[in-house]
């Protein structure tokens, strides 16, 4: 077993890179079982899904299936063969960095665009010709900016642009940050070059300043620029309603400038609505969840007369549909529901009805087809509890296709009609090879809760060639954040790790999207507790199994995923013994404060939630093997945390090893080499990683 032990005035640095072979795992066990059975799992199964596109009537569809074009007509229940389908258009995605902002807008009816430059907005033909300033006062001096946002705008609140043409192109709204006295953060680029360079952001911290931000709107026409009064008539405070300013839209006929408006806590949102003229703004809907935080952007579909919509709330504790006015007034509440719904389908405004799909199969994850009347009535599920759907409705809402699976049940897809009656079978996917190379589908399981009264969920991965008469080695996969999900029912390939001679495993925690507010509220100002605990749990459950080992337990992840594997191997060393710790946050103290505060509270409020979760403060109960990476251009999660964390295990004379990805960013350690070091620690014995030959 190799240890690299950092003393006082020693470092050993480690540098990987993606793409090479590590030069000690060739000659591991597993390796030759990995290299044989890995490149054959991806391609082992046909699957027996299809991508629909209706006429516009209803009457048909037409789909690609092995390599032709298909056209099903519903009425004569048939099948043409088109031939050879189009080849598809190729997009270009010039979407802006992670965490930033487009440059530039077009208006909507193609002749202009406005456009970011210098800290200034400006207007021009869209061929960029005849520019005009709209603002002259953004400079570095008085560190005023138009156009454009901040990394954490964009990162936590999905603001990829900073500017809104109205549906006439007649106005286009903006957002000015001001930056005076705001702290901000240098990460180091380009250090493999002759010369490195720096990215300078400002990105406030837990219990930092926010930035002062406002919404403004420029006139074509009268050439006037109005400041929107977000605020009640006062200025920004960073604290109440109006701290942060984002899902920015207009309404459908230009006559407001819709945005949403929450609190530092994030425990108040409100969608409001400002006059571009006169720069007043109303409340349209108001939402509190006191006990932790609201959505910060619910589900809205406007209906087509421009002025009533539906919108999503968790106001009961689960997430349901509500009819509003555009004025404020709630017109109907549409579902009620003890289970969540999870997105909209299609509205049929003709006949009043809202088709939606809700976690109301045999546990959350399993999707289900509802319609209701916009009115609250007459809810009905459309599709069979026992599978997760996804489905393509008709235009007239008479048919839809339906695919159907589950976690160990590969998809199918079915015509179904509006009564739940199957028309037609149209896909089935083929496990033959699967099946004749002796990969095993995912186990489903249940265990309960370090509280010990909640049910929770997990999927449990099998090597090919699994023997259950030997004793195998196991690793937890998990993310682990707040409002995720590791347990899933789309059918879930067995992870190729499990080729190495390993049980691979994702485990749920309180932590889980579907499940209802309240549930999640039990890691609110707990992070790095709740969580874990749980996900300790879902590993003892495993315990009575005999060919699991439980002495040999690896956990890894990257980012959120980072700081589960590390908090796993030092909350719970009785659990955990080897753990590979990607790009992780170390201290939410270090992470940016709209993320982090949303789930930990404010800092004045919950300083105890941030002591106890701190690696830092946890690196003297270190037991079991660790290997740290992160990127040296990490703009996300930033070098200080794994950095303070390697700090905080030397003054605690541990041992532990390191990986750096040079100019790498927010990203993860080679799969090769962590698989290297979880054999080496949970498979080799005896000396016997001293004997490798490289």
């Amino acid at each position: 077993m190799k240890k690299v032990l950092f003393l006082s005035g020693l470092l050993m640095l480690i540098f990987t890179q993606n793409g090479h072979a590590q030069d000690k795992l060739k000659n591991m066990p597993g390796y030759d079982q990995y290299s044989k059975m890995a490149p054959q799992l991806r391609g082992s199964v046909d699957y027996g899904t299809i991508s629909a596109k209706w006429a516009d009537d209803g009457s048909s569809f037409q789909y690609v299936k092995d390599g032709k074009l298909w056209k099903y007509d519903v009425k004569k229940k048939t099948t043409e063969d088109l031939g050879t389908p189009p080849r598809p258009e190729r997009r270009s995605w010039n979407r802006p960095a992670r965490g930033r902002q487009y440059a530039s807008a077009e208006a909507p009816n193609g002749q202009l665009k406005a456009f970011h430059k210098d800290r200034n907005m400006y207007i021009s033909n869209a061929d960029g010709s005849n520019v005009q300033a709209i603002t002259t006062d953004g400079n570095m001096e008085n560190k005023m900016k138009y156009g454009i946002a901040t990394w954490v705008y964009g990162e936590e609140l999905g603001q990829n642009t900073a500017m809104w043409w109205s549906p006439d192109s007649k106005k286009v709204a903006f957002y000015r940050f001001n930056e005076q006295g705001a702290k901000q953060y240098y990460v180091l680029l380009d250090q493999l070059k002759m010369y490195d360079s720096l990215e300078v952001m400002s990105y406030p911290k837990v219990g930092e300043p926010n930035l002062p931000v406002d919404l403004m709107v420029y006139d074509l026409e009268t050439k006037k620029t109005t400041l929107l009064d977000t605020r009640g008539g006062k200025s920004f405070e960073d604290g109440p309603l109006g701290t942060y300013l984002y899902g920015v839209e207009w309404t459908p006929d230009g006559s407001e400038l819709l945005f949403h408006s929450t609190n530092r806590k994030q425990d108040i949102m409100e969608l409001r609505a400002a006059d571009p003229v006169t720069g007043k703004s109303r409340t349209v809907v108001r939402e509190e969840w006191l006990p932790s935080f609201t959505k910060n952007t619910p589900e809205m579909r406007w209906l087509e007369d421009g002025k009533r919509f539906i919108w999503a709330s968790e106001r009961t504790g689960f997430n349901n549909y509500y009819l509003y006015n555009v004025d404020g007034t709630l017109e109907a509440t549409i579902t009620n529901h003890p289970f969540e719904v999870a997105n909209i389908v299609m509205v049929d405004e003709k006949k009043e009805q809202l088709y939606y799909m809700a976690r109301s199969g045999e546990n959350h994850m399993k999707m289900q087809l509802h319609r209701v009347g916009l009115d609250g009535k007459k809810d009905t599920r459309m599709t069979d509890p026992a599978y997760n759907h996804s489905v393509s409705l008709s235009p007239d809402g008479k048919y839809f296709i339906d695919i159907q699976q589950t976690h160990n049940i590969a998809p199918f897809t079915n015509l179904v009609d509006s009564k739940g009656k199957v028309i037609a079978e149209l896909a089935k996917s083929d496990m033959t090879k699967f099946n004749e190379l002796g990969f095993k589908t995912v186990e489903a399981f249940t265990f309960t809760a370090a509280d010990g009264k909640t049910e929770l969920h997990g999927l449990l991965h099998f090597p090919s060639n699994f023997d259950p008469n030997k004793k195998y080695p196991l690793i937890l996969a998990n993310y682990g954040g707040p409002a995720t999900n590791e347990f899933r029912e789309t059918f879930t390939m067995p992870s190729s790790l499990t080729e190495y001679g390993f049980l691979v495993v994702d485990v749920d925690g309180r932590n889980v999207r579907g499940r209802g507010k309240r549930m999640l509220d039990e890691i609110y100002g707990k992070l790095g507790q709740v969580e874990m605990d749980d996900f300790a749990e879902g590993i003892k459950s495993l315990y009575d199994r005999p060919y699991f080992d439980k002495n040999r337990v690896g956990v890894y992840g990257t980012s959120y995923g980072g700081t589960t594997s590390a908090t796993c191997l030092l909350r719970h060393p009785d659990v955990f013994h080897a753990a590979v710790v990607n790009s992780a946050v170390t201290d939410w103290r270090y992470y940016d404060n709209i993320y982090t505060e949303r789930y930990m509270n404010l800092l004045e409020n919950n300083l105890e939630g941030y002591e106890k979760f701190s690696l830092m403060n946890q690196a003297d109960q270190l037991e079991g093997e660790i290997m740290i990476f992160f990127g040296t251009s990490d703009n996300n999660v930033h070098p200080q945390n794994s950095l303070a964390f390697i700090n905080a295990l030397q003054k605690a004379g541990k041992s532990f090893e390191m990986q750096i990805g040079p100019d790498q960013g927010h990203t993860a350690l080679d799969s090769r080499r962590m698989m290297e070091f979880f054999i080496e620690h949970l498979v080799m014995k005896n000396g016997m990683a001293l004997d490798l030959k490289r």
